[in-house]
């Protein structure tokens, strides 16, 4: 099934990509294009200088859409990549079908040696560590140096206290950097995280105090939590775990659905590259959260275009109240789809955020989709107001200011639409969209 425009673009790891490739969806600069029956799409673009670009695209590989292009670029997808999938996703002028050359066929085959040893690694993974007894140790040492770093925590965190938080306004950001610093030698990645954050607090404008002392609790929780861990429920142990910064593996059995790609967006920072999937299981009704890195100005491999759905097998992690999985086999490509996932109102979405605090305080936000709503000014800013009701959600400053807002306010043109969404203390951000009545998923993010 072949997928729409929109979709494709979708996909696009920036506005300067999506608007190059669209450039690119006509037959006009593509020679030696063609399809498989089994998602493979190729094809030679005309490129600078008379040189064409060889780029071929697998559309079923079992982590996502895959790529390989011969031009220079480093976003993945490059432009050349869409510009091919947008020609694929329309009727006419399409690649026909036929046998790739051995220049994609050489690729194609690499892609699936690569993922029958992911198959076998798994497989091996779930037989456990080939030295337990080391990895207990390595584990242990690790546990040490975090509970060093804890304490030293806490008794930084206790000076601040005593000394006023003004302090922390003269002190600047260097006292948080080299804090934050200690807790990277002790191998907590999610408490260095968390301090850096309190250094951009102070002086941030009215009511900082307020705020910082609000994170100083949140992290002296953290603090606590992970001291008396052995004393905590098994689920809020783990997600104390993994707030500190300990990698979280998959538990259980995988739950096979169709899931339906609700969102998909990337936050950089100057190490790496975070892509955060959300999935909606169309049959179990769960949500499902799926992370990939890459390094810092480079896109993450997994890559899955906004509305359609793919069987497959997840594999929820371990923690109180976590959404995150692990993408494991997939049965068949990514296709277009006509569900849309349940919602609830604003009033049901906030008291959602309540309940999931209880299960994990750390939480900045929750994921939610609002069945029928309108955005409407609220002030210098914007909210989602129920259409059928007096309450509304206001968005939070970031997504105040996204372009995003401007594609709902058109896809709504006053009447209600169907958002998903991430709803925290600091509002809504909304991140895909569904007109009233039928229509494909509108990318906000």
């Amino acid at each position: 099934m072949r997928w729409t425009a929109d979709q494709v673009l979708a996909l696009a790891p920036d506005s300067t990509s999506r608007k190059a490739g669209s450039k690119l969806g006509a037959a006009g600069p593509w020679s030696g294009t063609g399809s498989s029956p089994e998602g493979a799409v190729w094809g030679l673009c005309e490129g600078g200088g008379g040189a064409s670009y060889r780029t071929v695209v697998d559309t079923a590989g079992g982590a996502g859409p895959a790529y390989e292009c011969s031009c220079p670029s480093r976003k993945s997808p490059c432009k050349h990549a869409l510009g091919l999938l947008l020609l694929w996703s329309g009727g006419e002028g399409a690649p026909p079908a036929g046998r790739a050359p051995d220049w994609a066929e050489r690729w194609l085959a690499g892609r699936g040696r690569t993922a029958e040893e992911r198959a076998a690694g798994r497989a091996g993974s779930a037989s456990g560590p080939a030295d337990p007894e080391g990895a207990r140790r390595r584990a242990e040492r690790r546990a040490e140096r975090i509970t060093a770093g804890a304490t030293e925590l806490e008794e930084r965190l206790a000076d601040l206290l005593r000394s006023g938080l003004a302090t922390a306004e003269r002190s600047g950001h260097g006292l948080w950097e080299e804090t934050a610093a200690r807790m990277v030698d002790a191998q907590a990645p999610g408490l260095a995280a968390r301090v850096r954050e309190l250094g951009s607090v102070p002086a941030s404008g009215p009511g900082w105090p307020a705020r910082l002392l609000e994170e100083c609790a949140l992290l002296h929780l953290l603090d606590r939590g992970w001291l008396h861990r052995e004393r905590l429920p098994d689920g809020l142990a783990a997600t104390v775990r993994a707030r500190v910064g300990l990698p979280s593996s998959p538990v259980g059995p995988p739950v096979r659905d169709h899931w339906l790609v609700l969102a998909q967006y990337d936050t950089p920072d100057q190490k790496l590259t975070t892509r955060r999937i959300w999935l909606y299981g169309t049959e179990s009704g769960r949500t499902a959260l799926l992370l990939s890195y890459g390094a810092a100005g480079r896109a993450p491999e997994l890559t899955l275009p906004v509305g359609l759905a793919l069987d497959a097998e997840l594999t929820a992690h371990a923690g109180a109240g976590q959404r995150r999985a692990s993408l494991g086999e997939q049965f068949a490509p990514p296709a277009p789809t006509d569900t849309r996932p349940a919602g609830v109102t604003t009033t049901e979405a906030a008291a959602r955020y309540g309940e999931a605090l209880v299960h994990d305080p750390w939480q900045e936000s929750v994921p939610v989709t609002l069945a029928a709503v309108v955005p409407t000014p609220a002030g210098d800013s914007w909210q989602l107001a129920d259409a059928e009701g007096d309450t509304a959600l206001p968005f939070t400053p970031a997504a105040a200011s996204r372009p995003g807002l401007w594609r709902l306010v058109a896809l709504s043109g006053g009447a209600p639409v169907r958002v998903f969404g991430e709803c925290g203390h600091r509002g809504f951000t909304p991140l895909t969209a569904w007109p009233a009545g039928e229509g494909a998923a509108v990318r906000l993010c």
